[in-house]
């Protein structure tokens, strides 16, 4: 069983950067895709990134260029950076942990985006 943290979240202005950290306990995050979603209110949770045990990163595309994932498996966290944050970009932030046979989910994180 897998326990998942996210921290870092916070209020920003627009422009601004935050990093999002996902601490993962109980199991090794090296043989799951971790990944980033995200859910705004009175909007259904959505894909931000994802960065596979291959190593193959995924962002949606209105993060591209703003947003960089990364993991480090000896550490067992997962770590987002958000730079030149927008209003849109404001939601809480979960982190989650899939393999073919499990999925695990944080309980997330604030980010809020002020214009």
């Amino acid at each position: 069983q897998m326990q998942i943290v996210e921290s870092g979240g916070g209020l920003v202005q627009t422009g601004g950067s935050l990093r999002l950290t996902c601490a993962a306990s109980g199991s090794s995050i090296s043989a799951y895709t971790m990944g980033w979603y995200r859910q705004a209110p009175g909007s259904r949770r959505e894909f931000v990134a994802s960065i596979a045990d291959t190593g193959e990163i995924s962002y949606r595309d209105s993060v591209k260029g703003r947003f960089t994932v990364s993991r480090d498996n000896a550490k067992n966290t997962l770590t987002l950076q958000m730079n030149n944050l927008k209003p849109e970009d404001t939601a809480v932030y979960s982190c989650n942990a899939k393999s073919n046979f499990l999925s695990y989910w944080g309980q997330g994180t604030q980010v809020t985006v002020s214009s």
